[in-house]
């Protein structure tokens, strides 16, 4: 175990100023949640186990998931803010694999841009009372102004999928890009199985591909099954046939060119949207009004948006960002919203969540 940080104390009280009492969850957490939708970077990094009974089992690797199933499970009015401060585990990290995690995840509060402002400015907060005199710099990002203008531009829904699925990583995203602007030729397939997956027949596919991996000895319970095999190929084969138009991918690539002071954001925005005849609707307007709530609480540094910047987790859907030292490479927190993560947990109606996490050893190192 590694020891709890010399300012702990400071974290727990600023906790206690921004009404968010801590709350502690097991260290060892249903693996399949983390596995179905914390994102591809985090899965490869869980530990994992199994229990006694044979369920999946890992080490917590965030607190988010592990904070909105006690939630659920305690049926907890809301809204309600959770605090928390404890050690979370996770493979090939630098640094090393077992580190501290500190943060607030506020739940149920119906006012969208007033908590999203708050989450910022808690975050701020904390890492202004734990790094004193040091200047900071805030990367503002969105995931649902992202996703208005895919629709916008009227990509097919899958297309639409892998593109906000990309979105917080700079090099899936480019890679995604290049394959709209140039789509990859198919892997050579054997027949029938080539005119199966050209007719988009799951069923007869799904058949060959079952009996192909019976003659070559694969155990039907070892791996991905014939059906799930079929269906990636259809769906892979339905995005290799889309080819985004010039104008199009300009359009995009202009809006993830965007870097901006938040003040100014939405006025780039809605040049954007202006220049490239498309209407961002709800979205632009709840980016609008998030930043006046921001801006309310007058942080200390800069605040940017930056139209291309996500977080590498599956489950945000508006706000994401950032806090770090200006020219650092690490960020010391980062958060977002995840309205649906809930709901996808087992909750029995919607409940809007918003939250951040701070890495202590990052901040022990920025103290030092």
């Amino acid at each position: 175990m590694t020891a709890l940080p010399d300012f702990a104390d400071e974290i727990t009280a600023q906790f206690e100023a921004s009404s968010a009492p801590l709350t502690d969850v097991a260290i060892l957490q249903p693996a399949d949640p983390f596995l179905d939708m914390a994102g591809e970077d985090l899965r490869r990094r869980i530990y994992l186990t199994e229990s006694e009974t044979g369920q999946s089992l890992c080490l917590r690797p965030e607190f988010t998931i592990p904070v909105c199933l006690d939630h659920i499970a305690s049926r907890a009015a809301t809204p309600r803010r959770y605090g928390y401060l404890g050690e979370v585990f996770r493979q090939r990290r630098e640094g090393g694999a077992e580190f501290f995690q500190a943060g607030i995840e506020d739940l149920g509060e119906t006012d969208i841009a007033t908590a999203d402002a708050r989450s910022v400015a808690d975050a701020h907060a904390l890492l202004a009372r734990l790094l004193p005199g040091k200047t900071l710099a805030v990367t503002i990002g969105d995931q649902g102004v992202f996703e208005a203008v895919l629709a916008a531009l009227g990509l097919p829904r899958g297309w639409q999928k892998r593109l906000a699925r990309a979105f917080g990583s700079r090099a899936a995203l480019e890679g995604a890009l290049a394959d709209l602007a140039n789509p990859r030729r198919a892997a050579a397939l054997d027949e029938p199985a080539a005119s199966l997956l050209l007719a988009g027949e799951p069923e007869p596919l799904a058949a060959h591909i079952a009996e192909r991996m019976e003659a070559a000895g694969h155990s039907p319970g070892a791996g991905r099954t014939a059906e799930e095999i079929a269906s990636r190929l259809i769906a892979k084969s339905e995005l290799r046939s889309v080819q985004l138009s010039d104008e199009a991918l300009a359009a995009l690539k202009a809006f993830l060119a965007i870097r901006a002071p938040l003040a100014d954001a939405g006025s780039a925005l809605e040049a954007f949207a202006k220049d490239a005849k498309l209407s961002l609707g709800a979205a632009l307007a709840r980016f609008n009004e998030r930043a006046e709530a921001v801006a309310s609480h007058a942080l200390s540094g800069s605040v940017e948006y930056d139209a291309s910047f996500g977080r590498p987790l599956d489950y945000y859907t508006g706000l994401v960002f950032e806090i770090g030292l200006p020219g650092g490479d690490r960020p010391l927190a980062g958060g977002g919203r995840y309205d649906r993560l809930l709901t996808l947990l087992g909750a029995k109606s919607p409940i809007p969540g918003v939250g951040f996490s701070v890495w202590l050893d990052r901040i022990a190192e920025a103290r030092r």
